[in-house]
């Protein structure tokens, strides 16, 4: 991660700054300890204190200069983090809508979220830590060697042959240390993933009497996660004590070669004195890198994990074919969209998701996809919008061809529902707006109550303010599925994709949904996959999909009179009620 710091924007005049005083740093230091080991000696040699006023305060300013610098390099790599967090942070959230849904499902929502939070926080402790110490560490040792040499040189080559070593144990310690804590930030992953999913659950594991038997579950990966972070901290005493001992041994045998030549009178102290008092300074910078290493490992590793994040959309827009200057990708009633020999195939000697098919939707309209679990309806939907590309086939919008359906205008296009959609932390206004940030309180209400939330709203105390959510009120599934809803009404978009939107919902609930659902739908294109045939009475036309193929396509009645796969479909539906 080190070698790759250079890429973010504004590093290069930061580095610049924090190297000139750094610079400054280093030579204060040095001045310092020559001011110091002058006043020592001359008041070893009898000097009234009152004489060494004035090198005492030359000490005093070397020290304040030293620490200025210090306090300015802080704070300009503080400035530099907060501003490159803050900008990574929007880059990983904008490429997690680009790669969409089925990438968060792969990488598990509890991970996502807490990289995008606590990560950002930890890259961001991690690169104003890191910054000043990786500088520190090259200009500060040389310069302290380069004048130890001309005081002493045998205290100069002890120094220069005993930081390899401490180099080499730092970087055995290290590898130590990211091996735990590789596994520690693996272990918080699952924790995370873990807790959300846990959260989500919890009314399902209540209602079915399994809340209190999931406290094992949870006990089980805290107590991993306690493990790890065990095992980490122990590498990290450890090594700081190993680090500190051999520094001491360092300074140690400069002293004792400072020593012997002292008593016999071949130096004299004021040399002596400023080398010993160097000695510790010089390895002062690789001690703080090896202190430090610890507490960013985790930053470094969340940064790693967040340019991954970032070069996984880079590919993916890299398999992207260009679109063409001046195509119309918006959709209207007059416009068209054609499918030509899509397939999907997620492993090479794996079956298809989807083989060869070939569709073409126009206009507006209500458009289901029906068919058995694996059938290829959900990848279906995730190729239309754009969430995943097809190893095969070609698309053609408005008459425009496209290798895919990923440019940004086609998604500005959509309005994507789920089976479960995410209702995060806030108000119930602010879930709404998630589409539309800037819309305005009465059009917020507008979308509410033509969803079906009229009722929830006039019921709650604070109205569209209630905060609902996580640490808010808990919304049914019925009425997490009305506010995914309100925000696809309030966005004005003229694609609507959903994905098993009511698969979770008992037959009561979701009939009323459907009630409240189908007269939104007219002046759109909706695209509905399901597997309750019911809606498909509802459908202008109805696709039915077998083995990621499209084994045939029509109305209920056509589909019912040519008794192919829709009517054996029906017919086991009608067969599992009544049995």
């Amino acid at each position: 991660m080190g070698r790759g710091l250079m890429k973010y924007g504004g590093i290069k005049p930061v580095m610049a700054i924090m190297a000139g005083l750094t610079l400054i740093q280093s030579i204060a230091i040095i001045l310092q300890a020559t001011w110091l080991a002058e006043v020592v000696s001359a008041l070893f040699a009898g000097a009234k204190l009152q004489e060494q006023a004035g090198g005492v305060g030359l000490f005093l300013l070397a020290f304040l200069v030293r620490q200025g610098c210090g306090l300015l390099m802080q704070k300009t790599a503080y400035r530099f983090a907060e501003q490159t967090g803050r900008s990574l942070r929007r880059q990983v959230l904008a490429k997690l809508f680009e790669l969409g849904p089925r990438f968060a499902g792969q990488e598990g929502t509890g991970n996502l979220v807490t990289l995008v939070l606590e990560g950002v926080t930890k890259f961001r402790n991690y690169l104003e830590l890191f910054l000043p110490r990786m500088l520190a560490t090259g200009i500060t040792p040389v310069l302290v060697l380069a004048y130890v040499f001309t005081l002493n040189a045998t205290s100069a080559i002890i120094l220069m042959v005993t930081m390899p070593i401490l180099i080499v144990f730092m970087i055995l310690i290290g590898l130590a240390a990211r091996k735990q804590t590789e596994r520690q930030w693996q272990t918080y992953r699952t924790l995370s993933n873990h807790f959300v999913d846990s959260l989500r659950g919890l009314e399902t594991l209540k209602f079915l009497g399994r809340s209190k038997t999931h406290i094992d579950s949870i006990e089980r990966v805290s107590d991993s996660y306690r493990s790890a972070t065990m095992r980490t901290l122990r590498v990290a005493f450890l090594s700081s004590f190993a680090l500190d001992f051999i520094t001491m041994l360092s300074v140690a045998s400069v002293a004792v070669s400072l020593g012997l030549p002292l008593i016999e009178g071949r130096i004299e102290l004021l040399p002596a004195l400023t080398v010993l008092i160097l000695a510790p300074e010089y390895f002062l910078p690789v001690r703080m890198v090896g202190a430090d290493y610890h507490a960013t490992l985790d930053g470094k590793e969340a940064g790693e994990a967040m340019e991954a994040i970032i070069g996984a959309a880079g590919e993916e827009a890299a398999k992207a074919s260009p679109v063409p200057a001046g195509a119309d990708l918006t959709w209207t009633p007059r416009s068209t969209l054609a499918l030509r020999g899509i397939g999907v195939r997620h492993e090479e000697e794996g079956d298809p998701s989807l083989d060869g098919v070939n569709l073409t939707f126009s206009g507006m309209g209500r458009i289901g996809i029906i068919g058995e679990s694996g059938a290829g309806k959900s990848t279906l939907i995730d190729v239309l919008g754009g969430f995943l590309r097809p190893t095969s086939g070609s698309f053609e919008l408005n008459g425009c061809g496209l290798g895919d359906l990923s440019p940004e205008r086609w998604r500005e296009q959509i309005t994507y529902i789920p089976q479960k959609p995410y209702i995060f932390s806030g108000t119930l206004a602010d879930n709404i707006r998630f589409n539309k940030p800037e819309a305005r309180p009465d059009d917020v209400l507008r979308a509410a109550e033509a969803a079906g939330l009229g009722a929830l709203v006039a019921s709650l105390p604070r109205g569209l303010d209630e905060p609902i959510g996580g640490g808010g009120r808990p919304l049914s599934g019925g009425q997490e599925q009305r506010v995914a809803l309100a925000r696809a009404l309030l966005s004005e978009r003229p694609v609507i994709l959903l994905d098993e939107p009511t698969a979770h919902l008992d037959i009561e609930t979701e009939y009323e949904l459907k009630e409240t659902m189908l007269p939104l739908f007219s002046g759109k294109l909706v695209i509905l996959a399901t597997h309750r045939l019911h809606w498909m009475r509802e459908m202008d036309r109805i696709i039915v999909m077998e083995r990621g193929q499209v084994a045939e396509s029509g109305t209920h009645q056509e589909l019912m009179a040519r008794r192919g796969a829709y009517y054996k479909l029906a017919t086991l539906q009608q067969e599992g009620m009544n049995a």
